[in-house]
C-alpha cells in the first residue's frame, strides 16, 4: 500500500462514503465487525485499498488462538483481501471466558513465547504477514524484563511480524509510566507497516494527570508532534485516523487524514 493517510469506517458513515466515495487513501474495518459478511464493505473494494484490524484474536492467551474464531477471520481476509492485517499485543480470553478488553501483558520471555507462537499460527493460517499493534498502558508489571520496543523487537526478529505502530498509544503509555517517548524510536523501522493517530482524554484523579485512549477526540498537539518524529525517523508509512466514540462528521475524519498526511510529505488521496 502506498504510504496515504485513511479512516476508520464505522456504520454511521458507511452509507455516506458508499454514496459519494469521498477522496481518502484507504478504509480500515475491524474485523469482528463484519465476520457474517456485508455486501456494502466489499463493493468499496473497487475505490478503496482496504485495511482489516481485529480486536478479539487475544495473541497473547496462553490458551492459544480459538480455532473457531480464527477460521471467520480468515474467511473474512479471503474475501476483503486487504492490504493489510494487523491486531494488537494483548490478551482477551483465559479458559473459555472472554473480556470485552484488550489487556496487557508483562514484557517476559514466557510471555514473548506465548505472543510469538499465536502471531506465527495466525500468520500460518492467513498465509500472509500480520501487522502487530503496541498497546496503551496504564500500569507497569513489576515481572517485566524486556522494555516495550525491546518485546516488540523481539517479537518481529522470532515472528516475522510486522509493527502497527500506534503513535497516540506511545504517547499515553509514555506519560502514563513516566517514560521517553524516543525509546519506541529504537524499534526496527523495517518492520513498521502502518501508523495509528487518535485522541485521547485527560482525566484528573488526586492530582495526578492519567491519559485514556478513548479515541474519542481530534488528534492532539502532542501526538502530532512525536508522529512528525516518527516519520522523520522511520518514513512515511499508510496513516489511519482512529476515531471510535463521540463520531463526528465525516468531514472531520477526513480533514484528519489530510492533516496526517501532510505531516510525511504526501497529499491524501483516493487508492487505486
Amino acid at each position: 500500500m502506498d504510504p496515504v493517510a485513511g479512516i476508520g469506517l464505522r456504520s454511521p458513515h458507511l452509507a455516506e462514503i458508499a454514496r459519494e466515495r469521498p477522496a481518502t487513501g484507504f478504509l480500515e474495518i475491524h474485523a469482528e465487525n463484519y465476520l457474517g459478511g456485508s455486501h456494502a464493505v466489499e463493493a468499496l473494494r473497487a475505490d478503496y485499498a482496504l485495511s482489516v484490524h481485529a480486536v478479539g484474536l487475544s495473541l497473547g492467551s496462553v490458551d492459544g488462538l480459538d480455532e473457531a474464531h480464527l477460521a471467520r477471520v480468515v474467511a473474512l481476509v479471503k474475501r476483503l483481501e486487504p492490504a493489510l492485517v494487523s491486531d494488537h499485543l494483548s490478551w482477551s480470553s483465559y479458559g473459555g471466558r472472554y473480556f470485552n478488553d484488550l489487556l496487557p501483558l508483562p514484557y517476559t520471555e514466557e510471555a514473548l513465547a506465548v505472543v510469538v507462537r499465536n502471531v506465527q499460527r495466525l500468520q500460518e493460517a492467513l498465509g500472509r504477514q500480520v501487522s502487530i499493534e503496541n498497546p496503551s498502558c496504564y500500569l507497569s508489571f513489576a515481572q517485566s524484563t524486556l522494555s516495550e520496543s525491546e518485546f516488540l523487537g523481539e517479537l518481529v526478529r522470532l515472528s516475522g511480524c510486522g509493527l502497527l505502530l500506534d503513535v497516540n498509544n506511545i504517547a499515553v503509555t509514555a506519560h502514563n509510566l513516566r517514560l521517553d517517548p524516543r525509546d519506541w524510536l529504537a524499534l526496527p523501522g523495517e518492520a513498521i507497516t502502518q501508523y495509528h493517530l487518535a485522541g485521547h482524554a485527560v482525566n484528573d484523579a488526586d492530582g495526578e494527570t492519567i491519559l485514556i485512549d478513548d479515541h474519542g477526540s481530534r488528534v492532539g498537539d502532542g501526538v502530532w508532534a512525536l508522529f512528525a518524529d516518527v516519520v522523520q525517523r522511520f518514513g512515511r508509512r499508510p496513516t489511519l485516523i482512529e476515531w471510535d466514540t463521540d463520531l463526528p462528521a465525516l468531514s472531520v475524519l477526513l480533514e484528519e487524514a489530510a492533516r496526517a498526511a501532510s505531516v510525511g510529505g504526501h497529499r491524501a488521496a483516493r487508492a487505486a
